[in-house]
């Protein structure tokens, strides 16, 4: 991590493990001083050999929080010229949060997220709750989601009369919420996604093993959901992907890196 006072191009780069590090590199290969917050330890090591100006680590106190920042970096002379909204699309608590923050600190905020690319296969419903309408009986259901949508969506796809099994993430978090989400355990596989020899290639081992016909992700837009898109199109499996919540239209948002370069290199502030 280096900090270099002299220049004067930052950007606050919040983001996970997903896009925030090619982000990054890109931005302090043309001339960036970036500065980078992450959850966790472990997302940080993501970032490793990309020389940041700061690298922050630990939730933020909501907008509070992030006012805090801004006002201290302002107070050292290293206003950020945007801060920059990479978090995952379902991340709606911390986009409103800064969102709220920019805004009451005239702050220019700009949001990364990619473009939605659907394919025809794949069914696109609003919430995990509308699995309990779908036509499921006697069909085997895999759920790739995160902890906080798996209670609702065991208890809505088991109504539907699916046999239910998950992916989880191997923290202890995640495993706590799956034990309580009253699958029996040898329906449970913990794993973070992207693993194995080939990319996808414990997914769809998983998928063979329980003899799945339906896959449950959330769209994202990322590489987790190109990857199910993949697997279920090439095995004729039956995707449903949550639908992505709408940011908010008074945000400026762009969809590539490329497109974020360009916009940021723009000489408005």
């Amino acid at each position: 991590m280096q900090s270099r006072k002299n220049c004067h191009k930052r950007i606050w780069l919040l983001s996970g493990t997903g896009d925030g590090p090619p982000i990054a590199r890109a931005l302090v290969k043309t001339g960036w001083s970036v500065s980078v917050s992450v959850v966790s330890v472990q997302a940080s090591f993501a970032y490793e050999g990309v020389s940041l100006e700061n690298l922050w680590v630990g939730s933020l106190d909501g907008v509070k929080g992030i006012v805090g920042v801004l006002k201290n970096a302002e107070f050292c002379e290293q206003r950020f010229q945007w801060v920059l909204d990479a978090t995952h699309p379902f991340a709606t608590l911390i986009s409103a949060n800064l969102e709220a923050a920019c805004r009451e600190n005239y702050q220019p905020l700009l949001c990364f997220q990619r473009s939605l690319e659907t394919s025809p296969s794949s069914k696109v419903i609003r919430s995990s709750t509308e699995l309990s309408i779908q036509s499921l009986r006697g069909r085997r259901l895999l759920l790739a989601l995160g902890k906080r949508e798996l209670h609702k969506a065991v208890r809505s796809s088991s109504h539907s009369g699916a046999s239910v099994f998950a992916r989880v993430l191997p923290t202890p978090e995640s495993l706590k919420e799956a034990f309580r989400s009253g699958l029996p355990d040898d329906h449970l596989a913990p794993l973070r996604p992207l693993q194995g020899a080939s990319p996808g290639s414990y997914e769809l081992a998983l998928c063979k093993r329980w003899a799945i016909t339906d896959v449950v992700c959330r769209q994202s837009s990322g590489p987790t959901q190109d990857l199910w898109q993949k697997i279920c199109q090439r095995n004729q499996l039956r995707l449903f992907l949550i639908a992505r919540p709408r940011l908010s239209n008074n945000l400026e948002k762009v969809s590539s890196v490329q497109e974020l370069i360009e916009r940021v290199s723009e000489d408005r502030y």
